[in-house]
C-alpha cells in the first residue's frame, strides 16, 4: 500500500472492524501498479455498478453493427420498474440502442437495462466478461422490484480488483477494441451520481465531462439497501487512476449510512491528493 493512501486504510480497517465487508482497490493509470488493496479479491455485492458490463457488450455490438439486435428498442410492461433512471417517467416508448447506453451511463436507468438485456440477454453479457478475465465480476439478472426464491440474490457481484482493472483497461482502450471502450467510457461520463468516493473531487454532478480544475472523472456507482459501491477513473494534473471501493453493512440507521459514506470519501480524499 502506498502511504498516500494510509488514511483509507485506516477509515475502511474502522468500518471493517464495526462488522462491515470492505473492498478496495486503487491502480495507477499508467503504471498499473496497485496504490491500496484491501481485501480486493473477495466478491461483494455491487448493485448497478454491474450494468458496466452490459454496456461493454451493448457497445461491442453497435461497433460490429450486429444485425441481431435492433438499432431502435420498445419497452414493454415486462421492463416496467421504478427507482433509477428517466424512462420509467418518460412518455416515449421507443429509443435508439446508443441512447439506452446513454440512460444508463447517466442515470443508471433500470428500464433501459431491463429492454436492453431482453434483446441482448444475460448469457451474452456473462461470455464477454469472462472473455476479459473477469472470474469474480458478473451482472446476474435484470432489474427486480423484489428478489424471490428462484431469482439471483443480486443484481451484481463483483472484486474491486477486478473493477479496478476494467475501467484501467477501458482508459487505456483494451476492452474489446478502442472504439468500443471509448464508446462505454463516453456513456459513462455523464453519470450524476458523485455521493461516493467521487464527492471528494469538487466536481459538477450534472456537468463534468470537460476538466475543471485539471480534473476529469468517469464512474459509475450502485446502491442497494446495505450496499455502496463507486468504481471510476480520476484523472489530474499529477497522475491518474482506476479505482474501485465496495462496502456491504448493516443499513440500520442513518448513522450507520454516512459512516460508510463519510468512509468512501476519505478514499476519495486521499485518491485527489495523489493525482493532483
Amino acid at each position: 500500500m502506498s502511504e498516500s493512501f494510509a488514511t483509507s486504510f485506516a477509515a475502511l480497517g474502522e468500518l471493517a472492524y464495526e462488522g462491515a465487508r470492505v473492498s478496495a482497490t486503487v491502480l495507477d493509470l499508467v503504471t498499473g501498479l496497485p496504490l491500496l488493496a484491501i481485501d480486493d479479491r473477495v466478491a461483494l455485492p455491487t448493485a448497478s455498478v454491474g450494468k458496466v458490463l452490459l454496456l461493454v457488450e451493448t457497445a461491442a455490438r453497435i461497433t460490429t453493427r450486429d444485425p441481431s439486435i435492433p438499432t431502435i428498442l420498445d419497452k414493454t410492461p415486462a421492463d416496467a420498474i421504478a427507482d433509477s433512471g428517466l424512462w420509467h417517467r418518460m412518455q416515449v416508448p421507443t429509443l435508439p440502442l446508443g441512447d439506452m447506453g446513454l440512460l444508463i451511463g447517466a442515470a443508471s436507468d433500470n428500464v433501459a437495462t431491463n429492454v436492453l438485456l431482453r434483446h441482448i440477454g444475460i448469457e451474452a453479457v456473462r461470455m464477454r466478461a469472462e472473455s476479459l478475465g473477469l472470474t469474480r465480476t458478473a451482472l446476474l439478472d435484470r432489474v427486480r422490484t423484489t428478489r424471490g426464491p428462484d431469482d439471483a440474490p443480486q443484481l451484481s457481484v463483483g472484486s474491486t480488483a477486478e473493477l479496478a482493472w476494467l475501467f484501467y483497461a477501458l482508459a487505456r482502450g483494451q476492452v474489446v477494441d478502442s472504439v468500443t471502450s471509448q464508446r462505454v467510457l463516453d456513456w459513462l461520463s455523464l453519470n450524476a451520481d458523485l455521493s461516493m468516493v467521487a464527492s471528494a473531487f469538487g466536481l459538477d454532478p450534472l456537468a463534468h465531462r470537460a476538466s475543471s480544475h485539471g480534473l476529469q472523472l468517469i464512474n459509475k456507482t450502485g446502491t442497494d439497501e446495505g450496499v455502496r459501491s463507486d468504481v471510476g477513473l480520476l484523472q489530474g494534473r499529477r497522475a491518474g487512476v482506476s479505482y474501485a471501493v465496495t462496502v456491504e453493512f448493516t443499513d440500520s440507521s442513518l448513522h450507520d449510512r454516512l459512516r460508510v459514506l463519510d468512509a468512501m470519501r476519505v478514499v476519495g480524499r486521499d485518491i485527489l491528493e495523489y493525482v493532483y
